[in-house]
């Protein structure tokens, strides 16, 4: 069967070869009376060409080819040519049969092989790309769906992959005879053409002549799914979505050969069991659309149409909600379609397990590594509240706030929240809040009036049962769980207690309950179908007394939602109507049921939605009335109301007074309308009456009946026709059809410029609903709408449009204020700000600036603006965030608000409660670095507001140098202090380490003036450290001096490590090196920090820690530290602040060096 033009090819002896092909049905909707005839052949043509018998034949999709190979050897490849069929190639080796050929996905390549083991692989032009002698006899041949591999099964049952190139790569495992004896009977591996259910799901399956098969994941699964179908002969076909796998065989029943027909799963669930009259069952395809079986059985080819088992539901009674696969994807996208407004949203999920829905709420289920999880949403798509479960269920209800899951030995009762109570009371709440979740054994359910007892996951996730759960029904507080052996258990939500057992002599697999919970329709695997009564009262166990039915062969049930006695079913393709035992005439539908209601069926054609997910359209769901509701119609038509009347108050139904109240309406027979009105207690309905029988124009009386019967057309015919437009635009208006308003306007009906700017509000707002903002937004420009305009703006981020609009509008819009909302919800500062200065709101524009961390920005707007409250709401801003321990980001804030000190404090704090936490030293100085930045900031920042207090002095000026008098004038004297102590504490241990004692003993000194930072036992005792290993025993002996005048509890320690020191070591130092000071020219040693003679103080080297007696070196433009010229040339950066160093530019005295980049901490 071609899968994309719908042609089949059937071969058979004596070279006989025809290519059919169906005509199609049409809508699956299609009413017509049920004995119709189906599919007619319009193409029946005989392909000649072969003389042995037809065993092989293979379509090419993608270049419209079919090839077929026959006893003799022969190959034939045909193709269409103005509606008929030729031979464009043939191809005979004559030296062995074609036993299986296959072409790749994209149909440029196709494998052919022989049974004695050749291997031919040919392009779709006819050209050999390479050929192969396996010395083997080969029986199947698969492509991977990459295209990358081909499997071969030779007839002993050995499986090999080899790569497109011919090369072997791997064994594939033969789990059911790992001896390689069985013959393999079929193999077909899925492309992935139609997408994937889930991830890593079986699309390779191999059959074996004893009747079992593999199911696997990919050509290495090293845990396939094993089966047995206890069929001979086997023969099987993957749909072409990979959903379905068919298999068809012969099974011996009675020493009787019968065919047979099964319907599988991926995950190897038997769907269906079918049984095929004939002697042979030779081969199978499956149509294109995945919906029929083309099966060739002796000289016959039967159609078995397949209803699929789709993941679908429908909500709030217009909404379908269903689920399809992109190719190549595992994504699931979930459509959420309003059939009545053609309304799409679209979700998607991975590992779809199962959709279930009620009046008001969707359930989707989906698979995870871990169980699954549980997903309830409204009819729109919106989550509204979800769950995870460590266990994957196989059937699963919802109603109500319930949710009830089972798998084959446990069940799962979930009671979900939803965003507000609705028409919960606050009870039914705080009983819903109590019972959460529940899940038990289905086998503890044995007493009828307990509840079994909720048990661990964990527990139950190791336990099994021999009578597994195959059914759920749930409609309410009534549970119906059925089993495999026909018992069915009843239970009360939400306590979950067991009402009553019952037994039935069928296994019931699909479970419907009537709306008064008094009946349940069971049906079985088989598609046998019987309504059983539901006992009322508690009893142990009970047999199901069902009504005599012999209904087989039945697919969809569901019961009508206001009528308790009324099922509707369907039966192969005829829509039958049950009410008590009696059986409406069958109408042919091939729809699935939707819901049932006002003695009216909905019926979906899933099928024609699913060959095109993303356009479905309105045909594809259909009404179909019941009979009592057509009989009222043709008796209103023959013989009239009066006679129709009669027969309402035989059946007493809303739907039956509604047809003859509408019918009375259009006689203007208000008398019987009223009294029908009553009957169906329709009191708007009532209302109108009154309201039309003062209007004297029979013309409108009749126009305004028509609208009330939803008759719009025919309603503003008759106004048009009556030169009444403009009733008839009010009459649009009034139901909401702005389109046709327009158009009536447009077409001279009349209205001013007034009313269409509202009919183009209201179009705008039609789309805006819908969040088609894009077409909202042409709309709303034709209508001048401000604010929807800039909401549409917003909501698309059509931030360059949306500040157009903002420039275009005046001052005192009102809208302004608006627009700059939705700029500072955007983030865009700057915009925000001039909109809200344009509308003249000082205050909203400071508070944007200080949501959106622009300090800088706020305190400018405050000073030019005179807005003093910036200072209190900067100050509580960052005490919050202090309080939260935000450091950085008080910091931040400082910053940006140029309140230096601020940050430097905060900064010098986090500093000093780093050494007393002990961290790593680098950051201490880093954070001591820092703060001293933000100090020479300060300096910076202060000098440019002098200045411009010299030519424009104002209060909030005033009061930010007053902020600054009092901060603490040591860290703006001397803000470096910290920084050096710590850099040269590790410059002096680096020095040590590296072996440079001297050095590292004249840096230890330097200590001596940074012991607030470090510590005096800290500086001292590295200074005795350093002087010990130099040699420096003088200095070793003052340090130790200072170290036991602490009064440290290691007083003791610090007495005789000096004893055992200066008992082999003089109290002396060595002789240290000298040189001229630069100012004065006298001898000074070179540890000298200090002239003796002119009192110069020499600055520190930060490079190497020694005095720079020199008159050139360096100075860093950042910190104002200095280096000397030998020392710094092999730095890049500043020692002290890690800032890059300009290659040096040499001046007569000095060398110039700044810094590019702000410091990194």
């Amino acid at each position: 069967w071609d899968n994309q033009d719908g042609y089949i090819a059937c071969g058979g002896d004596d070279g006989m070869l025809k290519v059919l092909k169906l005509e199609s049905l049409g809508s699956a909707n299609n009413l017509s009376p049920a004995g119709d005839k189906g599919s007619q052949l319009s193409m029946n043509q005989t392909l000649e060409g072969h003389s042995g018998s037809v065993t092989l034949s293979i379509w090419n999709p993608t270049h419209q080819k079919l090839t077929t190979a026959d006893s003799n050897g022969l190959i034939i490849v045909w193709i269409l040519y103005k509606g008929m069929w030729y031979e464009e190639m043939i191809n005979n080796r004559n030296k062995s049969v074609v036993a299986s050929m296959n072409w790749n996905r994209d149909g440029q390549r196709i494998c052919i092989a022989y049974q004695d083991g050749a291997v031919i692989l040919g392009s779709v032009d006819g050209n050999r790309i390479w050929g192969k002698e396996l010395k083997e006899q080969l029986a199947h041949v698969a492509w991977s769906p990459d295209s990358r591999f081909i499997l071969f099964a030779t007839e002993q049952g050995k499986i090999t992959l080899y790569d497109n190139q011919g090369n072997v790569v791997s064994k594939v495992s033969n789990f059911i005879d790992p001896n390689s004896k069985t013959k393999i009977a079929s193999m077909d591996w899925y492309n992935g053409s139609g997408g994937y259910l889930e991830k890593d799901v079986p699309c390779l399956a191999i059959a074996f002549e004893n009747g079992k098969m593999q199911l696997m994941r990919g050509h290495s699964d090293p845990k396939p799914i094993l089966l047995d179908t206890k069929l001979d002969q086997l023969k099987l076909k993957w749909s072409l979505d990979g959903a379905i796998l068919a298999v068809a065989g012969m099974q011996k029943i009675q020493n009787e050969d019968q065919c047979a027909v099964q319907l599988w799963s991926p995950s190897g669930q038997l769907y269906r069991f079918l049984k095929v009259p004939g002697k042979k069952l030779s081969c199978l395809s499956w149509e294109y659309v995945g919906t029929r079986l083309a099966l060739s059985v002796d000289s016959f080819v039967f159609f078995a149409n397949i209803r699929r088992n789709y993941k679908w539901a429908t909500v709030a009674q217009d909404v379908i909600v269903y689920t399809f696969n992109q190719p190549e994807s595992a994504d699931n996208e979930i459509v959420f379609w309003n059939h009545k407004t053609n309304d799409k949203r679209i979700k998607t999920l991975q590992g779809l397990v199962c959709i279930a829905a009620d009046k008001e709420h969707c359930l989707l289920v989906t698979k995870k590594d871990d169980g699954a999880s549980l997903m309830v949403c409204n009819s729109i798509g919106t989550t509204l509240d979800t769950k995870n479960i460590p266990f994957v269920p196989k059937l699963c209800k919802i109603s109500n706030n319930d949710v009830v899951l089972a798998s084959d030995a446990h069940l799962y009762h979930w009671s979900f929240k939803t965003p507000t109570l609705g028409k919960i009371g606050v009870i039914e709440a705080l009983r819903r809040k109590e019972v959460k979740e529940r899940h038990f054994l289905i086998d503890d359910a044995s007493i009828v009036g307990d509840s079994p007892k909720s048990l661990d996951f964990e527990f139950i996730k190791s336990k099994t049962t021999n009578d597994p759960i195959v059914g759920l029904g749930l409609l309410d507080s009534c549970l119906l769980v059925g089993r495999q052996s026909g018992e069915l258990l009843q239970f009360q939500l939400p306590s979950l207690s067991l009402s009553n057992k019952y037994t039935s002599d069928i296994t019931p697999c699909h479970l419907d309950i009537n709306c008064n919970h008094t009946r349940v329709a069971v049906r079985d695997q088989q598609g046998i179908l019987k309504i059983m009564d539901l006992e009322g009262k508690k009893g142990s166990r009970v047999d199901l007394k069902s009504m005599e039915l012999n209904r087989k062969d039945v697919w969809d049930l569901l019961w009508s939602s206001d009528q308790a006695d009324q099922l509707a079913v369907i039966e192969k393709n005829k829509l039958l109507v049950i009410e008590h035992q009696l059986v409406h005439d069958p109408i042919l539908c091939n729809g699935y049921l939707s819901n049932f209601t006002d003695l009216t069926v909905k019926s979906v054609s899933l099928d024609d939605i699913l060959n095109d997910p993303m356009t479905p359209t309105k045909e594809s769901v259909t009404a179909i009335e019941t009979k009592p509701l057509v009989d009222a119609r043709v008796l209103i038509s023959q013989h009239g109301v009066e006679n129709a009347f009669q027969l309402a108050e035989n059946i007493h139904h809303p739907k039956i007074w509604k047809v003859v109240a509408e019918a009375a309406l259009e006689q203007l027979d208000f008398t019987t309308a009223t009294k029908a009105l009553v009957q169906c207690q329709d009191y708007h309905g009532i209302q109108f009456i009154k309201r039309i029988q003062k209007i004297r124009d029979t013309t409108i009386q009749k126009a305004e009946i028509a609208a009330f019967c939803n008759k719009m057309d025919q309603a503003e015919k008759i106004y048009m026709d009556g030169d009444r437009k403009d009733l008839a635009m009010d009459l649009h208006m009034r139901m909401g059809d702005w389109f046709r308003v327009v158009q009536i306007i447009k077409t001279g009906g009349g209205g001013d410029d007034q009313l269409l700017e509202k009919a183009w509000n209201h179009i705008g707002n039609y789309y805006f609903e819908r969040q088609k903002y894009a077409q909202a937004v042409q709309y709303y420009i034709q209508g001048r709408n401000t604010s929807k305009l800039a909401q549409a703006y917003f909501l698309l981020e059509d931030y360059e449009n949306l500040e157009k609009l903002s420039s275009n509008l005046s001052e005192n819009s009102q809208d302004l204020k608006e627009i700059a909302g939705h700029f500072a919800a955007a983030g865009l500062c700057e915009q925000a700000v001039t909109a809200y200065m344009k509308a003249g709101d000082i205050s909203a524009a400071v508070n944007t600036c200080v949501v959106l961390n622009q300090w800088n920005t706020a305190v400018e707007l405050a000073r030019l603006h005179n807005f003093k409250e910036i200072q209190g709401l900067l100050q509580k801003y960052a005490s919050y965030l202090t309080e939260q321990n935000r450091l950085w980001e008080a910091i931040e804030l400082f910053r940006k608000a140029n309140w230096c000190h601020k940050s430097a404090q905060l900064l010098f704090q986090m500093a000093k409660k780093g050494q007393d936490q002990h961290i790593n030293p680098v950051t201490i100085k880093q954070l001591y670095v820092l703060g001293a930045l933000e100090i020479e900031r300060l300096h910076s920042v202060q000098k440019s507001q002098v200045s411009k207090s010299m030519q424009d002095p104002t209060a909030a000026l005033d009061a930010l140098l007053q902020e600054d008098k009092q901060a603490d004038h040591k860290l703006l004297t001397n803000p470096w202090r910290g920084a050096e102590a710590w850099h040269f504490y590790m410059l002096a241990q680096r020095h040590f380490y590296q072996g440079n004692l001297d050095q590292a003993v004249q840096t230890s000194l330097l200590l001596r003036d940074y012991d607030d930072f470090i510590g005096t036992t800290v500086a001292y005792s590295l200074i005795a450290l350093t002087s010990l290993h130099a040699g420096h025993f003088q200095t070793c002996s003052k340090a130790l001096i200072v170290l036991e005048t602490l009064g440290s509890k290691d007083v003791q320690y610090y007495k005789k490590l000096g004893l055992s020191i200066f008992k082999e070591n003089r109290p002396i130092n060595p002789k240290q090196r000298h040189t001229n000071c630069s100012n004065c020219l006298a001898r000074i040693g070179e540890m000298d920090t200090q002239c003796h003679q002119c009192k110069m103080v020499f600055p520190t080297c930060i490079a190497s820690g020694r005095p720079i007696v020199e008159s050139i070196h360096f100075m860093c433009q950042t910190c104002k530290h200095r280096a000397l010229e030998s020392e710094i040339a092999n730095f890049r950066c500043c020692p002290l602040v890690r800032k890059m160093i300009l290659v040096p530019h040499w001046t007569l005295g000095s060398a110039l060096v700044s810094c590019l980049f702000p410091f990194r901490h």
